[in-house]
C-alpha cells in the first residue's frame, strides 16, 4: 500500500453549487479506505489516481500493456470518484493522472485551478451483477424481473456509497427511474432500504465472487473484469445512452449537505494536474488509453466513434 504522504495536490473548483459540493460528504478517509494500490515495472513512474470501477481494467490490462509499450512504471490507486477529487483537493495525493467516472464531477472539482483540460475516453453501463451459484443468481438466470429479485431476495445485495462515488448515486437514481419505468410505486424506497451499502467501490464485487453476497449493482466493465454474469438494463435505465440524457436527468440524488445531483450518462475522463510531478508520464498514459480503445472494449467499457472527446486546451501529444 502506498502512503498517503506520497501524494499531494492543489485545491480549486468552479461550481460550488454543483457536484463539487458533494465532496464535502465523507471527509474522513482512513487507511482502511485505500484500495487497489499496485506498482510494477522498473522505469520512470506514472502515478494514476482513478475511479474504483477501473481497478481491474487498469491494474490487469492497461497498466501492464502501457509498461510494455513505453517503459514507464505504472502505479494505480483506486477509490470512488468523489473520494478521488477530495484527495486531490485536500492535497492528500499528487497523482500524475486523475480519472473520474463522472466527467462533470472532475470538471467542477478540479478546473481551472488544478487542471485546465480533460479528455472523455469511454462510457459504461449500470448492470445487476450476480453470483450464478446463489438463489438470487438462479432467479435472475430464470428471467425474473431484476427489480423484483432485488426487492424480495433473502440475501445481501450490495450498492456503493452515493456520497463517495458516481456509481453510488447513479444506483439511487436508477431506483427512481425504475419506479417510473415499471410503474411500481414505492420501488425506489424499497430498493434503497434493501440493498447494503459498501463504501469501497473497487471491492464491490469481491464478496459476490465468493458468494458472501448474492449480487450487486455495478458497472458492466466490473462484471467483465471479475468474470461474473450480469443482467443488462434498458437504455432508459443504464446510464450508457447519451440520447437518454434527459431521462437520466429526471432522477436526482441529494447529498447530506443538501447538494442535488442530476443523473447523467456515464462518461469517463482523464486529466493531468497542472502541478503533477511527472506531467510527461501522465500525458503518455492518457495518450496510451486513447490510442487503445480495443483494450477498453475487451474489458467491458463502451467506446464509440464519438470518443475521444477533448475538453479545454489539451496539450500537444495527448491526442493522436
Amino acid at each position: 500500500m502506498w502512503p498517503v504522504s506520497a501524494w499531494r495536490d492543489d485545491d480549486s473548483g468552479t461550481s460550488p453549487t454543483t457536484r463539487r459540493a458533494v465532496l464535502g460528504v465523507g471527509a474522513s478517509l482512513g487507511a482502511s479506505a485505500l484500495a487497489g494500490c499496485v506498482a510494477t515495472g522498473s522505469g520512470p513512474r506514472v502515478a494514476v489516481l482513478s475511479a474504483g470501477s477501473l481497478a481491474v481494467l487498469f491494474n490487469e490490462s492497461v497498466g501492464p500493456a502501457f509498461e510494455d509499450a513505453t517503459g514507464y512504471t505504472y502505479r494505480g490507486e483506486f477509490h470512488g470518484s468523489n473520494a478521488v477529487m477530495r484527495m486531490v483537493l485536500e492535497e492528500q495525493k499528487q497523482p500524475d493522472v486523475v480519472v473520474s467516472a463522472d466527467a462533470y464531477l472532475l470538471r467542477d472539482a478540479l478546473q481551472p485551478d488544478v487542471a485546465t483540460w480533460d479528455v472523455v475516453f469511454a462510457s459504461n453501463a449500470v448492470v445487476v451483477v450476480y453470483n450464478p451459484d446463489t438463489a438470487v443468481g438462479a432467479r435472475l438466470d430464470a428471467g425474473e424481473p431484476w427489480y423484483e429479485v432485488l426487492r424480495t431476495a433473502e440475501a445481501d445485495i450490495a450498492r456503493s456509497d452515493p456520497d463517495l462515488d458516481p456509481l453510488g448515486y447513479r444506483t439511487v437514481q436508477l431506483f427512481e427511474l425504475a419506479e417510473r419505468y415499471y410503474d411500481e410505486p414505492g420501488l425506489a424506497a424499497a430498493l434503497r432500504e434493501k440493498l447494503v451499502v459498501d463504501p469501497q467501490e473497487a471491492h464491490l464485487l469481491a464478496a459476490v465472487e465468493t458468494g458472501d453476497r448474492a449480487a450487486a449493482v455495478a458497472y458492466k466493465n466490473m462484471a467483465v473484469g471479475h468474470g461474473l454474469p450480469y443482467r443488462s438494463l434498458p437504455p432508459a435505465l443504464n446510464f450508457a445512452d447519451p440520447t437518454e440524457a434527459e431521462t437520466y436527468a429526471s432522477a436526482t440524488y441529494t447529498t447530506e449537505n443538501g447538494t442535488t445531483i442530476e443523473g447523467t450518462p456515464v462518461l469517463y475522463n482523464a486529466t493531468v494536474p497542472t502541478d503533477a510531478d511527472r506531467p510527461e508520464a501522465g500525458r503518455a498514459f492518457v495518450r496510451f488509453v486513447l490510442e487503445n480503445p480495443g483494450l477498453l472494449r475487451e474489458n467491458g467499457l463502451v467506446v464509440t466513434d464519438g470518443f475521444p472527446r477533448p475538453h479545454g486546451d489539451v496539450p500537444q501529444g495527448v491526442l493522436a
